[in-house]
């Protein structure tokens, strides 16, 4: 195993690996049951939450661009991405996406696409240094990556402690080309903590990778448990719109103040150079 230079958190560092009977989550991993659940309710909180994890994306999209989804899962971003030509992709072959895609070995030709999407897909991969690689072979010049992740502050980490959902490990190095960073073998195995090895130090990104950044911000803290989850499902109480905003906005205070403590995602925009 190569050597990462990551300076761990004093706190919940230690690699955490769960156990699928332990998880407490209901309906893991079932994409087709969220999927069908937010079409027929549209639960007022997780419409909330997927409306600010893909809508920002509209602003780095020409409606006459050519874009895709990477790791679409239950395919709601084609709900909120403002495009005329815009694909959604998944390993599996779901009745609802539009074609069956490997993200470290697209079949597309070189520069294709105007913008990629990935929507808390690269904690899942087992090398995420191939897909930079294809992202960049796939998008045209000046092309954007928009990615929505996961953020493993110390909130996160306690949450999958609680809730035994995924698991972290610092002690890989996604910079590395041959570093396996998830069971390959297992497509919803989760290391949440290589987006923060990946772009914390967004230098280092840029060294690693031909790819320049935009943007970086990082955002939710209780709008997430509030929503009951995207795909794994916990209880929750739908609020009123209003009440949603005043706890994002509280989120947003509190995340300014200390991201490390309380962001669980974090949203970025990379261009290919």
């Amino acid at each position: 195993m190569s050597k990462n230079n990551f300076k761990k958190p004093l706190f919940l560092s230690k690699t955490f690996t769960t156990n699928p009977t332990d998880n407490k989550m209901e309906h893991v991993d079932d994409v087709a049951a969220s999927r069908e659940d937010f079409i027929k309710n549209r639960p007022k909180n997780l419409d909330f939450l997927l409306s600010d994890r893909y809508t920002w994306m509209n602003h780095y999209i020409n409606t006459s661009d050519k874009g895709i989804e990477v790791g679409c899962g239950n395919g709601l971003s084609k709900f909120f991405i403002d495009c005329d030509d815009f694909l959604i992709t998944d390993f599996t072959d779901f009745e609802w996406v539009d074609q069956k895609v490997d993200a470290l070995n697209m079949p597309y030709a070189d520069a294709t696409f105007d913008f990629i999407v990935s929507s808390n897909m690269i904690h899942h991969l087992a090398k995420p240094h191939l897909f930079f690689n294809e992202c960049y072979r796939v998008l045209k010049p000046k092309g954007k990556l928009l990615i929505q992740e996961v953020n493993g502050s110390f909130a996160l980490r306690a949450l999958l402690k609680l809730m035994k959902h995924e698991g972290y490990n610092y002690d890989v190095n996604p910079f590395d080309k041959n570093e396996i960073c998830n069971d390959p073998s297992d497509l919803w195995s989760g290391n949440n903590v290589v987006p923060n090895l990946l772009f914390d130090d967004m230098k280092r990104f840029e060294e690693n990778f031909p790819f320049t950044c935009e943007h970086h911000s990082f955002s939710e803290f209780s709008i997430f448990p509030l929503s009951g989850g995207v795909t794994a499902k916990t209880k929750t109480v739908q609020l009123p719109k209003w009440g949603l905003k005043f706890f994002r906005g509280i989120d947003n205070l509190l995340i300014a103040i200390s991201p490390n403590t309380f962001a669980l995602q974090r949203k970025i925009v990379l261009k290919k150079k």
